[in-house]
């Protein structure tokens, strides 16, 4: 496996079609996250903002080879093998994706809550940010991959069912990635950190 996620993280980066979700991140944070901003609000719309570009990332990868060397990777180690190799690299790319953002985020927005009343510990909002930036980059992984190439071949279907799959995780209750956003949404209501750590493991 890690021979397959290094050859898939190459062609990945080699490719540079990363750039346009990557961009999309960047400037939605730039829209929505502003210094000065109650941290936990903006981290639960850094973690929000995570999904559709962890799918994306996905959909990246599992496209992004031509069909001769998918096929000549798939008869070496195994269709199975090769398309996991796919998931992950685009899982890591969009964790560490979440990772950088969080830290740069929680740097930028003020440490209190909603109204300034409570004072937040940075490396705590940090603490909380960090798994529900996971939680979403995970869920956005599974959405990408069951509308992606072999579930769904068809850009047609594909493309709208991903979006369709991704905004019902962000606003359908009981979804994983909907919790992390809310908790941390809430916190930032009264200054307690949440710690989301069962959406993570939802």
């Amino acid at each position: 496996m890690t021979a397959l996620l290094r050859y898939q993280a190459d062609l990945l980066l080699r490719s540079q079609r990363w750039l346009p979700p990557v961009i999309l991140y960047v400037v939605f944070l730039g829209v929505g996250v502003q210094s000065g901003q109650p941290v936990l609000n903006s981290l639960g719309y850094t973690a929000a903002a995570l999904l559709p570009v962890a799918a994306w990332l996905v959909r990246i990868c599992v496209t992004g080879e031509p069909p001769a060397a998918r096929a000549c990777v798939a008869a070496a180690r195994g269709p199975a093998r090769a398309h996991l190799a796919c998931l992950l690299t685009a899982l890591l790319a969009a964790a560490l994706l979440g990772v950088a953002a969080t830290v740069v985020v929680t740097a930028l927005s003020a440490p209190v809550s909603d109204g300034h009343r409570v004072h937040v510990a940075p490396l705590r909002a940090a603490a909380a940010g960090l798994p529900a930036a996971l939680a979403c980059a995970l869920l956005g992984t599974a959405i990408g991959a069951l509308t992606g190439p072999p579930v769904l071949r068809s850009t047609g279907r594909a493309v709208p069912a991903m979006l369709l799959g991704t905004l019902l995780a962000v606003v359908t209750a009981g979804s994983p990635a909907q919790a992390a956003v809310s908790g941390l949404v809430t916190g930032s209501r009264s200054g307690r950190v949440p710690l989301p750590l069962p959406p993570l493991a939802g």
